[in-house]
């Protein structure tokens, strides 16, 4: 007899059709909840400090205001991605077979699946970090393994975690995040106009040769998302839903949260440590425990959709045994790693998955109008393949990043060509535009040479 409540979650493998049990409100309090992550207070130096040399070059101010429109652009993006999955019951990186070809997706497939592992593995590096500063030291390794143990757990049941976020811990959160904010303007928050750091230079202290800069930095963290939205969004009842709250709440909580990271850089003496601000306030250490503790929800995303985009490699293989495999991957790792080069991975994601999104958004609401062939031997589809690369060398010649070799290798490219990177100028804005752009006219020639 089978379990009437497997009807209810997400398939085992790539055979079994998705159940389209998400409501609105159950896809808000998930999205809403990846919105609000410890990163956005140990990152938010990255927006002030949007450059190589990690020196101050921004405002608090200007850093929300480059946050904000960042998180506002990448949030719509981060929509435009979701509703493909909610249409064609698909996950992210299957849904690419439509875009490239089957054999061709598995390109974007295995640096999604590169990408996922980073993410998953910083997140418990998160956790364990602040876990030792709230219980005031202890052994790291055992926050981490509790952690990568909660992580793994949560992805055997996905859609039963995802309803479990919205019925017990969206309020927990939510009061958490008010109770900072209150505590935070009684201590009476400092000029926001001033650059802590050597190079203001513009009104409210703004480099804004960097502004750009910083805003899709705040971007990329939005767009992270990008390549796993469809993953959950199969499961939605509605392409309406699934639009709203991927845009609509990831962007708010997202806003929340980075600028309480700000306000918390703000209010940061020399010695307080990256959460020293949360911990020193009245209740500080309760309020930030039910943070510490919902951040596994992060990883947990980052490794149930690493498990379903391996799927797209091996559609038969069981979800659960790759999750189970990929929570003690990430848990070595993250006891083995340090988040030394946070902002150079920021860049790599922006310059693969922004032009990405671009190609995708391009072909499937303008010339496939949401019908495409994602089964195993769908054709190779190169012209979207080069109009990803045009995009993604535009992204690099006006931000080649801070990523070693690959940067040495973009700024050579640009003394070749003469180029000069211009204030106003956006790597995601204008390379997402790009893409989607080649993307367009490939499909207009391709049209155009198909037999009638």
């Amino acid at each position: 007899m089978s379990d009437p409540s497997a009807a209810h979650e997400a398939p085992l493998t790539l055979d079994q059709p998705a159940p389209k049990v998400l409501s609105f409100w159950d896809q808000s309090a998930f999205w809403a909840n990846l919105g609000v992550s410890l990163f956005a207070f140990s990152g938010a130096y990255t927006v002030l400090a949007p450059d190589s040399d990690h020196a101050l070059q921004l405002s608090i101010a200007a850093g929300i205001v480059a946050m904000i429109i960042g998180t506002v652009l990448g949030g719509l993006m981060l929509g435009l991605a979701a509703v493909p999955g909610a249409r064609t019951g698909k996950p992210a990186m299957v849904l690419l077979r439509g875009l490239f070809g089957a054999k061709l997706s598995y390109l974007p497939t295995i640096l999604n699946i590169a990408q996922l592992i980073g993410w998953g593995t910083f997140e418990l590096i998160v956790i364990g970090s602040a876990a030792e500063e709230l219980f005031g030291g202890g052994p790291r390794w055992l926050y981490v393994v509790a952690a990568g143990l909660i992580t793994t757990v949560l992805t055997i049941w996905p859609l039963g975690s995802v309803r479990m976020l919205r019925r017990f811990v969206t309020i927990g959160v939510v009061v958490a995040l008010a109770w900072f904010y209150l505590q935070f303007f009684r201590a009476g928050i400092p000029d926001l106009t001033i650059n802590p750091g050597p190079k203001g230079n513009g009104p409210f202290g703004v480099d804004w040769s960097l502004f750009w800069i910083a805003t899709d930095a705040a971007l990329a963290v939005s767009i992270s998302w990008m390549p796993v939205a469809a993953d959950y969004t199969r499961h939605s009842k509605s392409s309406r839903a699934a639009f709203g709250a991927a845009s609509g709440s990831y962007a708010l909580t997202q806003i929340v949260a980075y600028i309480l990271g700000l306000l918390a850089l703000a209010l940061a003496t020399g010695d307080s440590g990256t959460y020293g601000p949360f911990l020193h306030v009245t209740l500080g250490g309760f309020f930030f425990f039910i943070l510490v503790l919902r951040e596994a929800d992060q990883s947990f995303a980052n490794v149930y959709s690493t498990a379903v985009s391996i799927q797209n490699l091996w559609p038969r293989i069981d979800r659960r045994v790759l999750s189970i495999g990929l929570g003690v991957l990430i848990t070595v790792l993250a006891l083995w790693l340090r988040m030394d080069d946070y902002f150079g991975f920021l860049g790599l994601i922006g310059s693969v998955f922004v032009p990405l999104l671009g190609v995708l958004v391009a072909d499937f609401f303008l010339r496939a109008k949401g019908s495409w062939n994602t089964a195993e031997d769908a054709p190779s589809r190169w012209g979207m393949v080069f109009a990803w690369l045009v995009g993604l060398s535009v992204y690099q010649l006006i931000n080649p990043g801070a990523a070693g070799m690959w940067t040495r290798f973009w700024v050579n490219v640009q003394e070749a060509l003469g180029f000069t990177k211009q204030a106003w100028m956006s790597a995601s804005l204008l390379s997402f535009l790009a893409a989607g752009l080649v993307a367009w006219l490939v499909g207009r020639v391709s049209a155009a040479r198909a037999p009638r």
